[in-house]
């Protein structure tokens, strides 16, 4: 007797899915669990405006997280949002104590995030719901004396360019992220429960990256550390460069992307380094003269993107070799957030208010951005050349005014948050408290 064709069909397909676990809905910053930085999707060839923003009362650090229809984020107010991709409208939200400039990572049903209220936490992704919440040992930004050259040279003070806390990824139901307390932390992913912890030097605000049974972070106290995924226990650490004198360059707070067996990060030592994954060694490193490397590199095609921050430059460098490819040059506004590619544009924040779509292969820029923030307040603080007038904004070299020059300057609608690219939208908030949607 014949078997009907329909049906032999479905039996087996049965017999698949029984076999093999289901595919699990993983979205997290830089894209995935190795930081990968490239997006799905052709991208936004064109920008036609804004087709959504949602107001926060405060900044938004916090790089946007795209999972179905939600839109996922934190604010500088202390709450976390859930908000409909396609039209703003807010679906849930949840407060901490703190402030929020962690990115989310949304997994199987479930988005993990940080908190300045040294809690990180897991909520449902749908209802808002809390289902638990761990306490790290407590949550601080990176301190100096005589930070960056600010008077008085004796007093220790907490570095206001440290403006991320570490976002998590997640990788065999576990869930990996750095806290300001030194540690980097791995939980059990659905519970909650501490698998382990280990003890950088410093504070840890770059964003664990995971790859091949291995965990790359950097800390602050100068090292870049390589962990054992299931134990935490180190394989090999990276030394990059002090500033014992003023703290200037020295630091990790680019998140690292692992790529065809390389590691590669950026340090405020002002430096690209590019390490072999499994044992540590140093392939390459790529000074960018005194300029600060904050954002996350993103590697296609054997080709290493990233920026710059007083430099203000979006570079290419060859991924093998670190031989320069090209440079684009923004005129000296900074670059705090990472690339992300999609199709043939690599997009990217500036501290300038703007967010610009960059054609990777004819390198040029294929359109711009200006935030509310950047368009109300930009003028005061921008030179007649196109450079950041730092003149208006810091009076001496008293660490109040550095505190106070640092906020004037974010407060045009600074864009630290990474863009998060979906279908032909482009998604990121802004130091001028809104999430936007362009397109």
């Amino acid at each position: 007797m014949s078997t009907h064709p329909d049906r032999s069909f479905a039996l087996l397909l049965l017999a698949l899915l029984t076999m093999c676990p289901l595919a699990i809905e993983a979205q997290m910053f830089r894209d995935d669990a190795r930081h990968s930085g490239l997006a799905p999707g052709s991208g936004a060839h064109s920008l036609h405006g804004v087709r959504w923003r949602y107001k926060t009362d405060a900044a938004v650090v916090s790089s946007p997280i795209v999972s179905g229809d939600t839109l996922y984020f934190g604010s500088m107010d202390h709450v976390f949002y859930a908000l409909d991709k396609h039209t703003g409208t807010l679906r849930w939200k949840f407060p901490t104590q703190g402030r929020i400039a962690s990115s989310p990572a949304v997994v199987d049903g479930v988005v993990y995030f940080g908190s300045y209220d040294s809690a990180f936490y897991a909520l449902d992704s749908t209802s808002g719901a809390l289902l638990w919440k761990f306490s790290t040992a407590g949550e601080r930004r990176f301190s100096g004396s005589h930070l960056h050259g600010a008077q008085p040279a004796a007093e220790v003070m907490p570095d206001p360019f440290d403006v991320f806390l570490s976002s998590p990824a997640v990788a065999d139901a576990a869930v990996f992220f750095g806290s300001g307390d030194g540690n980097v932390y791995a939980l059990n992913a659905r519970t909650g429960t501490l698998l382990w912890k280990f003890q950088t030097g410093n504070v840890v605000h770059a964003s664990p990256a995971i790859a091949d049974g291995m965990v790359y972070v950097g800390s602050w106290d100068s090292y870049f550390y390589a962990l054992d995924e299931a134990s935490g226990r180190e394989r090999w650490r990276f030394k990059t460069g002090e500033d014992p004198a003023i703290h200037n360059q020295q630091g990790i707070q680019s998140s690292a992307v692992v790529a065809d067996g390389m590691v590669y990060f950026g340090c405020r030592d002002s430096h690209l380094y590019a390490l072999d994954a499994r044992s540590g060694s140093k392939r390459w490193e790529f000074s960018t003269g005194d300029s600060w490397v904050v954002s996350s590199p993103a590697v296609r095609d054997g080709v290493v993107y990233f920026a710059t921050s007083d430099s203000g430059l979006v570079e290419g460098l060859d991924a093998r070799t670190g031989r320069a490819i090209f440079s684009l040059d923004f005129k000296q506004w900074p670059f705090f957030s990472s690339p992300t590619i999609a199709g043939d544009l690599l997009y990217i924040g500036s501290n300038q208010g703007r967010v610009v779509a960059i054609d990777v292969e004819g390198r040029r820029v294929r359109w711009s951005f200006e935030t509310d923030g950047s368009r109300q307040k930009g003028a005061p603080y921008t030179k007649a050349d196109g450079t950041p007038n730092y003149r208006a904004v810091v009076s001496d070299s008293f660490y109040d005014q550095l505190i106070i020059g640092n906020e004037r300057l974010m407060n045009i609608g600074a864009v630290v948050s990474t863009p998060a690219v979906d279908g032909d939208m482009v998604y990121f908030g802004s130091w001028d408290g809104n999430l936007y949607a362009i397109g």
